[in-house]
């Protein structure tokens, strides 16, 4: 098939969908929509994320060099979305949305309850790139809600129902794998 070439453009899709809560050294909270999230460390557990600097979580974020990525589920599709195009200088979009804040236990920023996963990070370094800086942060504790872990101990987030972000759309990731890490080397029984 003939490929046609555009210009030079972030296509890695599709990519986690997720919300940031950041609090300020003031102690307001906000939240907001990141795309631009990956791990890039096992040990110690590492993330990054890339924000933009007119954005009100990017200094809460740089105040305190704390925030915690919440992994919302396809019924907080709406709440993802509002959270990506609204601004916390402008409304509160945790009261707007109904979400439910709980203490984290490793940081002094709050997670959403209503999203199944949850990981408190804190930033190591800040890595100014252009348009958007990239904070790159240990995950000191991931929060998982209890039904999806099953009874030997194992999480089970093809359960969760969470969100993928693909070129101006949301997706919900399907539960039906379609290998398992390693099966394409596998000896066969």
């Amino acid at each position: 098939m003939k490929k046609i070439s555009f210009k030079g453009s972030c296509m890695l899709n599709p990519v986690p969908a997720v919300l940031v809560t950041s609090k300020s050294k003031s102690g307001k909270v906000n939240v907001f929509t990141v795309a631009w999230i990956g791990t890039i460390c096992t040990k110690p557990p590492m993330i990054s994320i890339s924000i933009r600097p007119e954005r009100l979580s990017y200094k809460y974020i740089k105040e305190t060099g704390e925030f915690i990525v919440n992994l919302p589920n396809v019924s907080m599709t709406k709440t993802l979305d509002f959270c990506g195009v609204k601004s916390g200088k402008d409304i509160d979009k945790i009261k707007h949305c109904k979400l439910t804040l709980k203490n984290s236990s490793k940081i002094n920023v709050p997670y959403i309850e209503n999203c199944p996963v949850n990981l408190e990070c804190k930033v190591k370094n800040i890595i100014h790139l252009g348009s958007h800086d990239l904070f790159i942060s240990e995950v000191l504790s991931v929060n998982v809600n209890e039904n999806l872990i099953d009874k030997s101990g194992k999480i089970h987030l093809e359960k969760a129902g969470l969100l993928c972000y693909s070129h101006g759309e949301y997706f919900e990731i399907s539960s039906k794998p379609e290998g398992k890490f390693g099966y394409s080397i596998r000896k066969k029984k």
